[in-house]
């Protein structure tokens, strides 16, 4: 294999016309020559591309080369990241089956593991990261799947990859890893015995904030059943994502680079300072977790958090002072973000829920862009000193 800059910039399908970049396929559907060609493609008999819900030229080639990136035999491209948390989780389970998850997830996950699934018969329990010797007590006669995010969003907790792998192959379960925070630049969970990797791929695969895609990548007769599902419900992501998706791919390893060097610098000029409770970042050897990191990331990543004295008011009164770094949802992007997790991402959490996944009211969570790291601190002093 060459190295994840070349894979990433040299992986392209091409057509008969020479392009040196890959052109976009807006089309909905594809021809055939006959009506033999068209039953063999539908059986699955020839390869071919049948109908844009089902595959395109552009979310292959993305496919491809996430895939090289990450280090699993195939995969399927989706309209969103929670459609790929929803898509790994529904095709591979079934009414009665019982999900072991870590207690640190997105809210979204969350929400569709305690309140979407259980319609259909699909429970869950969580486990704490900071207690593996309790999972054991955990497991349920009809456990088929153990669910993690690391690092976690937006708390920052490392899971062992290395005991999840194990543990997963002890008990016969699907081990599925959201990797999107560590991208798979940073991370690749296949290596520690993942099944299935997933991504909101509209974070940092993007990296400019402007499209929506996910990815759930694996093993082949897992994502066998991930596409027969995502086949007939419909999740499929668009052409035009796809192929923005794919050429991102080319500067991830560069943007992640900067990402994760300005994070660290910043994460270490903030530790210690007055009105900051605590500064959390993976590569931080404060970090309780700090030698998992090292372990199985090759870099700390782009987010920093920011516990800050004086609660929500306090985080509320930081970040209407902030003059240059954007308020808003998303991560990943080149541009620095702010994001209160408490009131807005995982808002729907209940507060006893939040405090044990250690989501503090005075939390803020620091998606480090790619401007000067001199201009992000100076924009967050003064939202420090403002808001006293």
């Amino acid at each position: 294999m060459a190295h994840f800059e070349t894979e990433s910039i040299r992986t392209q399908s091409r057509t008969n016309e020479r392009e040196h970049s890959a052109p976009i396929f807006l089309t909905s559907s594809f021809t055939f020559d006959s009506a033999e060609e068209a039953r063999a493609t539908f059986a699955d008999e020839t390869p071919g591309n049948i109908y844009s819900r089902y595959a395109n030229p552009n979310s292959s080639e993305l496919i491809e080369k996430v895939c090289r990136a990450e280090g699993t035999e195939d995969g399927v491209a989706t309209a969103s990241g929670m459609a790929a948390m929803f898509g790994s989780i529904a095709s591979l389970l079934q009414q009665g089956d019982h999900v072991l998850a870590a207690r640190s997830l997105f809210g979204s996950t969350h929400q569709l593991l305690t309140r979407v699934f259980p319609k259909w018969g699909i429970t869950s329990t969580y486990g704490d990261i900071s207690d593996y010797q309790n999972w054991e007590k955990l497991l349920q006669p009809n456990t088929k799947m153990l669910f993690l995010e690391t690092p976690s969003n937006p708390g920052l907790e490392i899971i062992d990859l290395e005991w999840a792998g194990k543990f997963a192959a002890a008990h016969n379960l699907i081990l599925v890893v959201d990797n999107c925070f560590a991208t798979p630049y940073l991370q690749q969970p296949a290596k520690w015995g993942a099944h299935i990797v997933t991504h909101s791929a509209t974070k940092y695969i993007d990296g400019q904030g402007r499209v929506l895609g996910g990815l759930i990548l694996g093993k082949k007769d897992l994502i066998k059943e991930v596409q027969f599902f995502t086949r007939h419900t419909g999740p499929a992501i668009s052409p035009f994502n796809a192929w923005m998706l794919s050429k991102s791919m080319e500067t991830l390893a560069v943007r992640m680079d900067r990402h994760c060097e300005s994070a660290l610098k910043i994460a270490s000029y903030f530790e210690g300072k007055s009105g900051i409770n605590e500064v959390k970042y993976p590569f931080l050897k404060s970090h309780p977790q700090h030698h998992l990191a090292q372990k199985q990331m090759s870099q700390g990543g782009g987010i920093v958090t920011l516990n800050l004295e004086g609660g929500i008011s306090r985080a509320q009164r930081f970040i209407d002072q902030l003059q240059m770094i954007s308020i808003t949802a998303n991560l990943g992007d080149s541009r620095s973000i702010i994001t209160h997790p408490a009131s807005t991402t995982h808002s729907k959490l209940t507060e006893e829920e939040r405090e044990k996944v250690g989501i503090h009211p005075g939390l803020i969570r620091l998606s480090v862009g790619l401007e000067h790291p001199e201009d992000i601190v100076k924009d967050v002093e003064r939202a420090l000193e403002g808001s006293k």
